[in-house]
C-alpha cells in the first residue's frame, strides 16, 4: 500500500513517481494550451510553437482546425518528452474581466465543448494525454484559491459542467484537472459530488483526475472525494495519507483505485520517449499557426476598404507598438517561448515591395514596480510627442492601419482585469486619426472584449485578430491584403459597457463567496433575454464575400427521442470565394420556467464559391430542448412548441420555424407545495 500512496503525489514540480513493479514509469506534465512550456533543469524554457490561444482559436468555430492544432501540439509534446499537456481550458467566460479568459474558449458551453473535444482528440492521437481544465466553476482569477462559487444546480448542469460533459463523452480525455476554487463551499479538489458522483458515476469517466498546482488543502479528503494525483510534489502529503490508512479514515480501496488510474495513464502514454527536438517540424507548425491566426481573426466592421488594394508607389502608414513589438499571448503558466515571431510592420513590407510602408509607434509603455506594463499618461510630453508624430505621418497617406491593445501582462493568470477600457493614449490617438482624410483600419490585440469609443463608427474597418501567437503578424498582413479570409466569428459577446455584463452586479463577490445570481443567463443568453443593445453580438463576424440563407426545414425524425433534422439553404451572393458559420439556435415558445430566448444548439462552417448554393444539415437531439430538473435530478423536456432559428449571429437570425415535440417519457416529479394547477401543467 505504501507504493500506492507514493503514486498519488507528484515527484517534484513536473514528474510523477514511477512504480516499476506495477508497470508504471514516471510521467512528465507540462503547461499548455497554446504551446508547450517544457522547462529545462536550469529553469529555462525550451522554445516551442506559440499557437494562438484558445480565445482566438475558438473564434474560428472550426473543430477540424482545433484538432489539427491539437495534433501539432501533441507531436511537439511527444518530441520533447512530455506525456501530459495541461490543456484545454474550457471554463465559461462568465465575466469579461477574468484575467484568464484568453485561455478559455467561449461564453457558450456547446461551442466550448465541441471545440474542446476536437482539441483533445488531436492531442491524444499522438499518444499524449490532454488535461481538460479547470473542473469546475473557475470563472475568475480574483481570490481563485479561496473563493466559493455559489452556483445553483440547474446553472451548473446547463452551463458550467456542460462543456466538460461533452468532452468526456466525445473525446475521452485521459486526464482532467480540478480547479482551485471552492464550489458551493467545498474545494473542487475535495468535492465528492463533483469528482465522483457526477464525473465518474453519472458520466462514466475512466481517466485520471489531477489537481491544479497547489490546489489540494487536505490530501486525505481529496483522495476520498475522487482525486487521483496531487501536483506538484508535497513531502507532507504521503505521511498524512499513510496515517489515514492506518486509522482507517481513508479506505484502502480509494487509494488503490487512484494508484491504478496513475498506472493506467502511464500505460496509455506508452514507453518513455527520447527528447528529439522540434526543429524539423517547426516551419510547418509556424505555417499552421499562421493559418490558425487568420482563421480566428474577426472582421467586426468594414465599409469595403478591406481587403486593401494599393497601387504601386502609394503610401500605407502603420501605427502602433503592437505592429513592431507584438503582444502574441497572455501571461502566466500558459506563456510559451516561441520559435519565431512575425510582425505586421515587416510582413507588410515584404508583401508590398512596390508600396511605401511607413511606421510610427504612436504610443509606448512603461513599467510598474510589480513588473506589469501599463500605458503612459496620454497628457505626458512623451505621449503627446508620439501621437503628434503618428498624426503627421498619417497625413497624406493612402491608407492607415493602427494596431491597438494592452501591453503584455494586463491579461494574465492570477489576477483579473480592472476594466474593459482601451489605454487612454491609444483611445485619443485613434480618435484623432479618424478625423484625417485617409481611411483608417484598426486592429485590436486582446484576449477579451474592450469597450471602444465612438470613433469605432468612423473607422473604415475594424479587425479583431486577438492574440495571434507567433505568426500573428504575418497572418494579419494576409487578412489585410486578402490573401486569407478573416475567418473568425465572435465566441463571446462584446458589451457596450462593463456594467451591462451579466456578472457585473455580483463580481467579484464578498466575504469569500461570489454568487452566480444571473443563473442560466450568461453571455448572449443574458443580453438577448433583456433585449439589451451590445457592441457586437455573439457569433458576429464579416467576410470578404456576402452570404444569404435561403430556406429552413425542420423534420422530427424520432419523436420518442425528440431528434430533429434541420436543413438550411446557404448561398454565396458575392464575387469571391468565402466562408460563413451557419448557426442554429432553439427556444421554447411558452416556457414553463425561465429560459433564455435562444441557445446555440448546432453550427457548421461552410465555404462556397461565388454563386454556389448548398444545403447544410444538422441534427438536434433531445438535449437541445431539455432543462435540468432540480427536483427530479434529471434532464427534462416539456411538451410543446419550440422555435428553431438559423443565421449568422445570435442577433442575425433571418430564418426560423417551429416544431412540436411530445412529452418526455420521464414524468416531472412534484413537491408537496405544488398546486393542482401546477401539477396539471407539468410545472
Amino acid at each position: 500500500m505504501s507504493a500506492h500512496v507514493d503514486l498519488l503525489v507528484g515527484e517534484g514540480q513536473w514528474l510523477t513517481h514511477a512504480d516499476p513493479a506495477g508497470g508504471a514509469r514516471a510521467l512528465r506534465l507540462s503547461d499548455g494550451p497554446s504551446g508547450l512550456r517544457r522547462e529545462r533543469s536550469d529553469g529555462s524554457t525550451i522554445p516551442a510553437t506559440c499557437f494562438p490561444p484558445a480565445a482566438t482559436l475558438a473564434a474560428s468555430w472550426d473543430p477540424d482546425l482545433l484538432e489539427e492544432v491539437g495534433v501539432a501540439l501533441g507531436e511537439e509534446a511527444h518530441r520533447l518528452g512530455v506525456d501530459v499537456l495541461l490543456a484545454p481550458g474550457v471554463n465559461l467566460k462568465r465575466t469579461p474581466l477574468c484575467g484568464r479568459n484568453f485561455e478559455y474558449l467561449s461564453e457558450d458551453p456547446l461551442l466550448a465543448g465541441v471545440l474542446g473535444a476536437a482539441y483533445v482528440r488531436g492531442v491524444q492521437s499522438m499518444g499524449v494525454a490532454a488535461s481538460v481544465k479547470h473542473f469546475a466553476a473557475n470563472n475568475q482569477e480574483h481570490r481563485r484559491h479561496s473563493v466559493s462559487a455559489e452556483v445553483d444546480e440547474r446553472s451548473l448542469r446547463e452551463l458550467y459542467l456542460s462543456a466538460f460533459e461533452r468532452i468526456v463523452a466525445e473525446a475521452s480525455p485521459w486526464t482532467l484537472m480540478c480547479a482551485y476554487n471552492r464550489l458551493n463551499g467545498v474545494h473542487a479538489s475535495q468535492h465528492h459530488w463533483l469528482l465522483t458522483r457526477v464525473l465518474r458515476e453519472e458520466w462514466g469517466y475512466d481517466g485520471l483526475v489531477v489537481s491544479d498546482w497547489g490546489a489540494v488543502h487536505d490530501p486525505v479528503a481529496a483522495v476520498r472525494a475522487g482525486l487521483d494525483l496531487q501536483m506538484p510534489g508535497d513531502d507532507a502529503a504521503p505521511p498524512r495519507l499513510r496515517a489515514a490508512l492506518a486509522d482507517r479514515s481513508l479506505p484502502e480501496a480509494a487509494v488503490a483505485q487512484a494508484a491504478d488510474r496513475v498506472r493506467r495513464l502511464a500505460q496509455r502514454c506508452g514507453p518513455e520517449r527520447p527528447t528529439t527536438g522540434i526543429e524539423d517540424v517547426a516551419p510547418a507548425h509556424d505555417q499552421l499557426a499562421r493559418r490558425a491566426a487568420a482563421a480566428g481573426t474577426v472582421l467586426l466592421a468594414n465599409d469595403g476598404t478591406l481587403p486593401l488594394t494599393l497601387p504601386a508607389r502609394s503610401r500605407l502608414v502603420v501605427i502602433g507598438r503592437q505592429a513592431s513589438r507584438p503582444v502574441i499571448q497572455g501571461s502566466g503558466s500558459a506563456e510559451v517561448v516561441p520559435t519565431a515571431v512575425s510582425t505586421l510592420q515587416e510582413s507588410l513590407r515584404q508583401a508590398l515591395p512596390d508600396v511605401r510602408v511607413e511606421f510610427a509607434p504612436g504610443y509606448d509603455w512603461e513599467e510598474l514596480v510589480e513588473g506589469r506594463r501599463v500605458p503612459r499618461d496620454p497628457d505626458s510630453p512623451a505621449a503627446q510627442r508620439l501621437r503628434a508624430q503618428a498624426l503627421a505621418l498619417a497625413s497624406g497617406a493612402d491608407a492607415v492601419v493602427v494596431c491597438l491593445g494592452h501591453p503584455h501582462g494586463i491579461e494574465s493568470e492570477g489576477y483579473d482585469r480592472l476594466d474593459l477600457d482601451l489605454p487612454a493614449d491609444q483611445d485619443r490617438l485613434v480618435a484623432e486619426l479618424v478625423l484625417g482624410a485617409a481611411p483608417v483600419v484598426a486592429s485590436l490585440t486582446t484576449g477579451a472584449p474592450l469597450v471602444l469609443g465612438e470613433w469605432r463608427h468612423q473607422l473604415a474597418a475594424l479587425l479583431l485578430p486577438g492574440f495571434g501567437g507567433q505568426a500573428g503578424g504575418a497572418a494579419l498582413a494576409d487578412v489585410l491584403l486578402g490573401v486569407s479570409e478573416p475567418g473568425g466569428r465572435l465566441a463571446e459577446t462584446w458589451p457596450l459597457r462593463l456594467t451591462d455584463s451579466p456578472a457585473a452586479p455580483t463580481y467579484p463577490g464578498e466575504r469569500g463567496t461570489v454568487r452566480y445570481g444571473e443563473g442560466v443567463f450568461v453571455g448572449y443568453r443574458w443580453y438577448d433575454a433583456l433585449e439589451r443593445e451590445v457592441a457586437y453580438p455573439f457569433g458576429h463576424g464579416l467576410g470578404y464575400t456576402t452570404t444569404a440563407l435561403t430556406g429552413i426545414e425542420a423534420v422530427v425524425v424520432d419523436p420518442a427521442r425528440a431528434v430533429v433534422e434541420v436543413r438550411i439553404g446557404v448561398r454565396n451572393t458575392g464575387e469571391r470565394p468565402g466562408g460563413c458559420v451557419v448557426q442554429v439556435y432553439t427556444g421554447e415558445v411558452d416556457p414553463v420556467l425561465p429560459r433564455p430566448p435562444r441557445e446555440l444548439r448546432a453550427f457548421a462552417r461552410v465555404r462556397l464559391e461565388p454563386g454556389e448554393q448548398r444545403e447544410v444539415t444538422v441534427e438536434l437531439d433531445g438535449r437541445a430542448w431539455a432543462f435540468w430538473d432540480v427536483v427530479g435530478a434529471a434532464w427534462q423536456r416539456t411538451p410543446g412548441r419550440f422555435t428553431i432559428a438559423a443565421g449568422l449571429s445570435s442577433r442575425d437570425l433571418p430564418l426560423s420555424t417551429t416544431v412540436t415535440l411530445p412529452a418526455d417519457p420521464a414524468q416531472p416529479r412534484f413537491v408537496d407545495e405544488d398546486t393542482l394547477a401546477e401539477r396539471l401543467q407539468g410545472r
